[in-house]
């Protein structure tokens, strides 16, 4: 597969950012992570979305870390330091799916909670249902498991148009526009960071276009049957919404009504956009911590 490496130089300068990457190698492509905190605690599995990287965690790596767990945030293929192939069609629903199934098979993790937001969550829901066995509980902000079965949003139609057409797509300015708090300059570019120029681009390009919001997309059935799988998960479910989020800020009824797991638990709205992580990364952090000890 060919595929671009981001030069280590361009993360230089990463404002709260101090973690030293680890990496797993899935065939030809070296996937990035951040491991802290003690290995042989149970560990917190964060899965950014699109089109973040393990950055976007920053505020919560250290709470999870020095609250004595083990705090796992990797680099989807195609962002961050992971490896990034060149081509879309390179990318597609179920290739992610095996990466990042890859990448816990290649660490062992077991007794996992499960930190989902956007992607993270097609991503993560989805694994959780097909391998129950590795995780514990899951928590969800603003993300979704999606089964063709609802209607799609304007704004996220418009979305998926512009990652498809617009010549420009600034990775730092499009993270910041999802916030209620925006971004710095320096944070900006902190999330520009792995992409040095649109070659390096293809993954956050494809990411809109590969949710499937049609029944006939290939990743339907497979998302469905997953989506049965949750209705019977009695394992403790979470879910912490960004409440001015336009696409997915009202996302976490259907969650709540299907999954068993998810009856009597603390959810809730709180102030944040799409990425509650940066809006609100610590608060999200403390609650989860403190739920995980109450489950």
């Amino acid at each position: 597969m060919d595929f671009l490496r981001t030069p280590e130089e361009r993360f230089a300068v990463l404002p709260g950012f101090s973690y030293q990457p680890k990496y797993v190698q899935l065939g030809d492509l070296r996937m990035a992570y951040v491991d802290e905190g003690d290995a042989a605690a149970p560990p917190v599995l964060m899965l950014h979305g699109e089109p973040t990287w393990s950055y976007l965690y920053r505020k919560m790596i250290p709470v999870f870390a020095t609250e004595g767990f083990r705090a796992v945030a990797p680099d989807l293929i195609g962002f961050g330091r992971s490896d990034k192939p060149r081509r879309m069609h390179d990318y597609s629903y179920q290739q992610h799916l095996d990466w990042v199934v890859g990448f816990l098979e290649a660490l062992d993790l077991k007794e996992i909670t499960l930190v989902c937001q956007d992607w993270g969550s097609l991503l993560g829901l989805r694994i959780a249902a097909e391998h129950q066995q590795r995780f514990s509980r899951i928590v969800v902000a603003n993300g979704f498991l999606p089964t063709a079965d609802r209607p799609v949003p304007v704004a996220f139609k418009l979305w998926r148009a512009f990652a498809r057409f617009s010549p420009w797509f600034p990775i730092g300015k499009i993270v910041s526009a999802g916030c209620v708090e925006k971004l710095s300059a320096a944070e900006i570019a902190a999330y520009d960071a792995p992409f040095p120029s649109s070659a390096y681009k293809a993954g956050t390009r494809a990411f809109p276009r590969l949710v499937p919001t049609d029944g006939s997309d290939p990743a339907v059935p497979a998302n469905r049957a997953a989506w049965q799988r949750l209705g019977q998960w009695d394992k403790p479910f979470l879910t912490v919404f960004g409440k001015h989020d336009p696409i997915l800020g009202k996302g976490d009824k259907p969650l709540q009504a299907h999954v068993p797991g998810a009856k009597g638990q603390p959810h809730d709205r709180i102030r944040a956009g799409h990425f509650i992580q940066e809006d609100q990364g610590p608060e999200l952090a403390r609650r989860t911590v403190e739920w995980i000890r109450s489950t």
